[in-house]
């Protein structure tokens, strides 16, 4: 009779923000074309680790399952990265999953991505309206700009450049990749301009654009592409223009 394939996972589970952390190792049939996430949810429909204990369910988090929301961010074999697009056949195994350690621990893979989000706030990534009437068509973007911006807005506020990058920790501020490149992106809106000196002057603070190290990890480790170091550069330049803007008193460098 043929042996049957199996997949092996070592997990790291935390069961309160402030237990301890500790692995626990899981065993199950091969399956083609199994990615983290439908292993993790078999784990979850029979939590039974390698030694045959019953154990709890594992806890991560995820919503889209098509690398779209960011939500089932982690660090899966030492590399911060989708669960949902981890085929296990292109893994080594046995598997190690890990939380991100760039932000609280929850419970076991789940983290609080909150350090991200209030970063987005701080820097105002949006376009503000007057109201919720319809405001036409509003202005046209040219063609070449709005190449460009489109691949600034494939951000999934996943976390991986934030996970990735030595310069973001619990004894920084810096507020990472994902929202500089924001910043850019949203100034570079035919409306979203009005608010330009106001973001530029959100990151020439503490934790803004002068924190950044320049190690390059966010940029190589985005699961979409997307050109945050070129977005880097660009601030740089808008950030010492805004900062003559400022010592002036004028609109006009």
């Amino acid at each position: 009779m043929a042996e049957t394939k199996t997949v092996r996972f070592v997990i790291t589970r935390q069961d309160q923000p402030e237990s301890a952390p500790y692995t626990e190792e899981f065993e199950l049939a091969y399956r083609p074309n199994m990615n983290v996430i439908s292993a993790l949810m078999e784990i979850r429909r029979n939590p039974v680790n390698v030694k045959g204990e019953q154990t709890t369910p594992i806890t991560w988090d995820m919503n889209c399952l098509e690398e779209v929301c960011g939500a089932c961010s982690m660090v899966i074999n030492g590399k911060p990265r989708q669960s949902c697009t981890a085929l296990v056949d292109q893994l080594e195994q046995p598997i190690r999953l890990e939380p991100m350690r760039t932000f609280p621990i929850v419970r076991d893979l789940q983290v609080d991505r909150s350090r991200m989000f209030d970063s987005l706030k701080k820097v105002k990534a949006w376009i503000p309206i007057d109201g919720t009437y319809n405001l036409g068509p509003g202005p046209r973007m040219p063609e070449r700009k709005r190449q460009w911006a489109y691949e600034l807005s494939k951000c999934m506020t996943c976390g991986v450049c934030l996970e990735a990058c030595p310069n973001v920790n619990s004894n920084s501020d810096f507020i990472g990749a994902a929202p500089l490149s924001q910043v850019r992106l949203f100034n570079a809106h035919p409306t979203g301009e009005m608010n330009k000196a106001e973001r530029l002057n959100a990151i020439m603070g503490e934790g803004g654009l002068a924190d950044c190290g320049n190690s390059q990890n966010c940029v190589q480790s985005c699961p979409k592409g997307i050109p945050l170091t070129t977005s880097i550069a660009a601030l740089n330049r808008d950030t010492t223009l805004q900062s003559f803007r400022n010592f002036f008193g004028s609109d006009q460098v």
